[in-house]
């Protein structure tokens, strides 16, 4: 086992952390390219909508699978292939000649961010002794917060001084990096219980996944145009509802099923989840319209657009961990409820975004949708790692993740639609403040039902604490840390 101060401890933490960046760049800095891209490709709505949506699809679809395949043959292995993946997906997307180029390569990147996303966290997990293993994750979540951050900032400079196709191909040096690091001081490690059992991967419950989620965002996308009650319409969701029921089927029969289905036997996770479905949902649904509306509504440069969301990250950074300590002390219950609240207040706030100057018209909503963040996020993780099994700690870490991309694959395919934006509002501008500001009352007020959900349902309940598992979820923020010695009981809030 290792120590975070020696050597080999600090190499291990690098190689997780460009790991993770490299899938955290992926998934933060194409929506700053988005309107580059559609002048670019002539991309209409529908297409920019699926250049997000099918890489949280596959990431989505793959990312419990990923895990089960690192566990079983090796972590390091399978981190590798998904950077190498994730790299070669980069360089498709990069040289990509039209929209739908462009998007079966960010499906295929997805996979890539699938394989390496659940290793980078069991390595640390496997890789440091236990009172190292807060600290180690300490440093990746800060460092790799940095990566979340700088992703917008570094693709809307990219894209001002080159092009949106660089935004791909920054990817390439710390994919490199990376591997080499991980090639020359990372061990392997595998959980030697499951491949000794044996028996099938479970490829049907994946193959099952994709069918389900990509037959729902197909339906969702194309509504809008095609009508709800249209035939193609309701076959897809008829072939969504079908794939979602072969799934379960599949995972309650399955020898080693990627989704154990006991985990939601508990309440409490159960709950969670629905509370991180509604949040996430509108969270995701706001941010993927804010940079276009300053782009193309404001007439920001990429770079502004990129500047402009810095201080929620900054908020993030900063409050998460006394976020965490506090929901260890007082329990979650308080920040649960009210941390939704302000999230959807900022949104709320920015409906005016496109008006005005940034310190009246941004700042103010940005600073208030930060502190409900940084109230919601490490109380939420917390909720979500405890309610389940300690043996299935890493599933659950993995749900609550899919939970929250899930939502947001949902918001992104359905809420331009409702508020009535089209392809013309995303390249003119027509209709756009308009279609915004509706969007922005309905993602508030999704906020606002989440807390309200948290209040009816999430628990504060006093019992003695298990080790805090070195584990986040939603979202790419610092996890909650044990801030007890290991031989010494402490008391945690349910």
């Amino acid at each position: 086992m290792l120590t975070l101060r020696s050597g080999s401890g600090k190499w291990v933490v690098a190689a997780t952390v460009l790991g993770s960046g490299v899938a955290a760049l992926g998934a933060t800095v194409v929506n700053i390219a988005l309107p580059a891209i559609g002048r670019d490709l002539d991309a209409d709505l529908a297409d920019l909508q699926w250049v997000t949506t099918s890489y949280v699809l596959t990431l989505s679809a793959f990312l419990l699978l990923g895990g089960a395949l690192g566990d079983r043959y090796g972590r390091r292995r399978v981190f590798l292939i998904g950077v190498v993946w994730f790299a070669v997906a980069s360089v498709l997307c990069a040289f990509a000649a039209s929209s739908g180029q462009l998007i079966a390569a960010r499906a295929v990147q997805g996979v890539g961010a699938a394989l390496l996303t659940p290793g980078s966290l069991a390595i640390l997990q496997a890789s440091f002794a236990p009172g190292d293993r807060p600290k180690a994750i300490g440093a990746w979540s800060g460092l790799g917060g940095l990566a979340t951050a700088g992703g917008p900032v570094l693709g809307g400079w990219l894209i001002d001084v080159a092009s949106w196709r660089w935004v791909f191909l920054v990817n390439l040096p710390m994919a490199a990096a990376t591997v080499l690091i991980t090639v020359r001081h990372v061990p392997e490690s595998r959980d030697e219980a499951r491949a000794a059992r044996g028996g099938p991967i479970d490829a049907p419950g994946a193959a099952l996944a994709v069918v389900w989620l990509g037959a729902l965002a197909l339906a969702l996308i194309g509504a809008p145009s095609r009508g709800w009650t249209s035939p193609a319409t309701l076959g897809l969701l008829a072939v969504a509802v079908v794939g979602f029921l072969g799934f379960l089927a599949v995972e309650r029969r399955a020898w080693d099923p990627m989704l154990p289905l006991e985990v939601f036997h508990e309440p409490r996770f159960s709950s969670i989840n629905a509370v991180t479905f509604v949040v996430y949902g509108a969270l995701t649904g706001g941010l993927f319209l804010l940079p276009i509306l300053l782009q193309v509504g404001a007439g920001y440069s990429p770079l502004q657009a990129g500047l402009a969301t810095l201080p929620i990250t900054a908020i993030m950074l900063v409050g998460s961990a006394p976020s965490g300590a506090l929901a260890a002390r007082i329990g979650p219950k308080l920040q649960l409820s009210i941390g939704p609240v302000f999230v959807g207040l900022g949104l709320f706030m920015l409906r005016d975004a496109g008006n005005g100057s940034y310190v009246t018209a941004l700042l103010p909503a940005l600073v208030v949708h930060g502190i409900g963040l940084a109230l919601t996020v490490a109380p939420l993780t917390a909720v979500a790692l405890d309610a389940a099994p300690p043996e299935h700690a890493g599933v659950a870490s993995a749900v609550n993740n899919n939970v929250a991309r899930a939502a947001g694959l949902v918001a992104v395919a359905v809420l331009p639609g409702i508020v009535g934006l089209d392809a013309e509002s995303f390249t003119t501008g027509a209709g756009l403040a308009d279609g915004f500001r509706l969007a922005m009352d309905l993602c508030a007020l999704g906020c606002a039902a989440g807390g309200l959900l948290a209040a009816l349902t999430i628990h504060n309940r006093l019992e003695t604490a298990p080790e805090v598992p070195a584990f986040h979820c939603a979202v790419e923020g610092p996890p909650p840390c044990a801030t007890e010695p290991a031989d010494r009981p402490v008391t945690t809030h349910r």
